[in-house]
Order: C-alpha cells, then structure tokens, then sequence
C-alpha cells in the first residue's frame, strides 16, 4: 500500500489489518446491526442523525428504542448520541429525536442503562455521523458507518425499490480502525454540547463521560484503514491522542474527508466510480475534469431527480459552477447515471441515492456519511472510512454492479466494468424514450448539463 493515497492532515493514522463488508441497502444492512446488537455482550454506542417516528427494524423487531430496551435489558450498556437540530435547522426536527417533551416522556418507559447524551452542530449545520460501535474495548469490536437513516424508506429490496425508496449502505468494520471509531464517539460525547442542559442527557449513564480506548482491537483481515471526518472549528477542545497517536488540535476542527476525496480522484490511475446524493463541492468538479484529461473513466450515480429546485440551477451566482459541472459531460469517458427500479405494476421509479462512496482503480476507496456538497465538506459532523484493499473494493464494485446492471462483472477489470455500466445504462435511456419495458438493471443514463432541468416524465 503506498503512503501516499491516505491523508495526513487528521488526527487517525493509518491501519492496517481490517476486515471490511459491503451491506447494501437498508434491509441487509439492518439486519446485520441487529443481528450483532443481539450477540452483544456489555456495550453499545450509536451516534444518530435521523430517527423516524415510523420506523423499525427488520422482521418484526420494533421500534428501535423498544429493540435497544431489549438489550439493556440483557444487562448491555447503551450509549447513544441524538443530534438536536437549532434554530437554523429548525425545519428538520420532525424526523429526529432531538429532546423533545414527547420524546422525554416516551424514555421514562426505557431501561436506565439506556444513555443518552444530545448535540448540536455549529449553526445552520448539522450533527450528520452515522455510527454503530458493539463491545468497544473487546478484543474484537464491530463498527458499522455509513449513510442510512433510521427512515422507513431506506428498507428497500435490492434490486426492486419503489417509489420515494432509497439506495444506501453500510460498511462494517472489525480490526484496529475500530478503535478511532470508538475514539471519535468518546470525543463527542464527552464534550456533547448539551451534556450540561437540564433536558441535554438521559439515563443512568447520561451524566457520566467515557474512557478514550487504551489498545487496539486483533487484526483480521487485509484492509488498511483510516478514519476521516468533518468537524467544524470550536465544537470540541480535548484534542485527546488516539491508540498509537498523537494529540490533535481538535478546536481548529478537521476537514479531511474533503481533502481524501480530492488527493483521491488525482491520483486515480484507471477508474473512479462514485454515488452521490449530491455533486455540489467545486473541488471535486475540477478534480473530475483533471482526471477525465488523464483519460480515466469516471462514472458517477446521482439522484434521477435532485432535491433541489429547478431556480437552483438557473441562479445567476451559481452560473460558473454549473458551467464546470455540465462540462464533465464533454468528455466521452464520463458517464452520469441514475436508478429506476420497478414496482409490482411494471411502472418505473427514480431511485433517490443516499450512500456516499467512491471507488478507485478497483483498489481503494471512501464510504461514510459526507455528501458532496458545502454543509458535509465544511461544517457538518461527519465520519468516512478510507481504504486501500484491492480485493475488498473489487468485490464491493461487482456486488454494487450485480445489483444495478443485473451482471456479474467479476470476471471483467474495472475499466470493462465501467465500459459495460456506460453501455447499459445508454441503452436503458433508449429504452425509456422508447417507452420499451425490458431493460438490463435498474441504471439509467441521465445528461448532466440538463441535469436538475430536465424532467424524465417517463419516471415516476
């Protein structure tokens, strides 16, 4: 592994000895967190954005509140970190768990081993890490990270989303990278900025900090591993030294996730393929096109339909942006794509994509919770995990690729891959216009200087 792919502008070093599995979409990724918080023996840590008051785990488990009180009540230690949106964010709290009297009163029903801390982000910006950490301080913890919310629409089947699903994913990680995760969790909630508010923690354990991780958990597997972040300046002081490290300056905040994206893409030697919810971050744009100069093949997996207004990409200040951004599609090695899945009734649907992922020259890659836009790239919380792993990011391209082009592609290299991926998701665009029903897969080609304009009337 050479030196040089990884960052080192952060405070986590590099780790080598990690295992890493792709859990792609919610129901699968789900189900795993479940599965290991039930073989839990002591303790659990959750940061969390989102929480729908709808939502529950997979096969009938509950509500993830009643889930996690059944392992409390097993005599697991339940530690958990709730972001609560400001003023600013105001407009976001119906799908959180912020502290609310409703949501103070639903916990005096829970076990006191349930502890819970909350915690804002700077102003206007948000607490955006989603993390799962089971028997920190064991020889043989497990992380998961990644994108998915605690939101019903992310329980989409492979393959078969329907409308207003999502297409998302965790990584799940055993070895000593682990402990930066656990590292991370402890800096937050030891410093959550409402720890101290009469309505700021909960629960036996609310009011008490935790211990930073003293060793590293056993190697097992091939993955070199560091852990990323985004953490805005001022929001925490005790820049305590990780297992092996040194202290870090954690007041002047941490912006190595957007620093690996783009020392990433110039060193791309062959492929980049990315999902996004976003392309937003002039960085990244004008990474792309020095990497589409280099003749790579990049193919990128957006929404088919952008959260934002038509206005936002007609806004006169916004012009120079967009005019970089639409020119990625100059270049004949580029290929923007989105995801229509299929209903019972044959009617197609764009897929919202909500995972956050890159990979590199089918060798190494980042996964986690940034979007590429300003708020992730500058100011949010936000938690990714590099990798270098050749064999591991190969099998995450062909499992992506199995599920999007209906195709095992682990007999092709990652240019023929990507090639094939251009090709299908050309065809399918034909097809749609066509209005012909059989399509390969659920990709389809979107034109990324009408993209945000351009209505495909034909999905749902």
């Amino acid at each position: 592994m050479p030196d040089a792919v990884f960052v080192n502008t952060g405070p986590y070093p590099t780790r080598e000895g990690n295992q890493l599995h792709l859990l792609l979409d919610g129901e699968a990724a789900f189900e795993r967190v479940c599965t290991a918080i039930e073989t839990a023996s002591h303790r659990l840590w959750a940061a969390i954005t989102f929480m729908w008051p709808t939502f529950s785990f997979p096969h009938g488990r509950g509500t993830p509140l009643d889930f996690l009180n059944q392992a409390a009540e097993r005599g697991v230690d339940i530690q958990l970190l709730f972001w609560r949106p400001d003023d600013e964010t105001a407009n976001l709290r119906t799908n959180a768990f912020w502290g609310a009297p409703e949501h103070l009163e639903r916990l005096r029903h829970l076990h006191p081993r349930i502890s819970i801390r909350w915690d804002r982000a700077h102003p206007g910006y948000c607490q955006h890490q989603k993390l799962w950490v089971v028997d920190a301080d064991s020889a043989d913890p497990v992380a998961f990270l990644g994108g998915l919310n605690l939101n019903p629409h992310s329980l989409a089947s492979p393959g078969h989303h329907g409308s207003g699903q999502n297409h998302d994913l965790y990584i799940e990680m055993h070895g000593p990278a682990v402990a930066d995760v656990q590292h991370n969790f402890v800096q937050r909630w030891n410093e959550a900025s409402e720890r101290d508010q009469d309505d700021g923690s909960w629960g036996q354990g609310g009011a008490a900090d935790l211990d930073f991780p003293i060793v590293l958990p056993t190697r097992q597997g091939e993955a070199d591993v560091q852990i990323q972040r985004t953490i805005h300046p001022n929001r925490y002081q005790d820049g305590h030294a990780p297992v092996g490290g040194h202290p870090s300056d954690i007041a002047m905040g941490e912006r190595t996730i957007i620093a690996q994206y783009c020392r990433a893409i110039r060193l791309a030697r062959r492929t980049i393929y990315m999902e996004h919810q976003y392309l937003e971050v002039p960085e990244v744009v004008e990474a792309l096109h020095g990497a589409l100069q280099r003749g790579i093949e990049v193919t990128l997996v957006l929404p088919v339909h952008p959260d934002l207004s038509p206005a936002a990409y007609t806004a006169p200040e916004r012009r120079a942006f967009l005019e970089a951004r639409s020119a990625l599609g100059e270049y004949p090695n580029f290929t923007l794509v989105g995801l229509a899945g299929q209903d019972d009734a044959g009617q197609r649907h764009g897929v919202w994509i909500h995972s956050k992922l890159m990979l590199v020259d089918d060798e190494w890659g980042t996964v986690g919770s940034a979007n590429l836009h300003r708020f992730s790239a500058f100011g949010n919380g936000e938690l990714n995990a590099a990798f270098w792993a050749p064999q591991t990011t190969r099998a995450f391209r062909v499992e992506l690729f199995l599920e999007h082009l209906a195709v095992d592609t682990a007999d092709l290299d990652d240019v023929e891959a990507l090639r094939l991926f251009h090709h299908v998701a050309q065809e399918n665009r034909l097809k749609l216009e066509g209005e012909q029903g059989l399509w390969q897969g659920i990709v389809v080609a979107l034109d990324i200087t009408r993209y945000g304009i351009e209505k495909l009337s034909k999905l749902q």
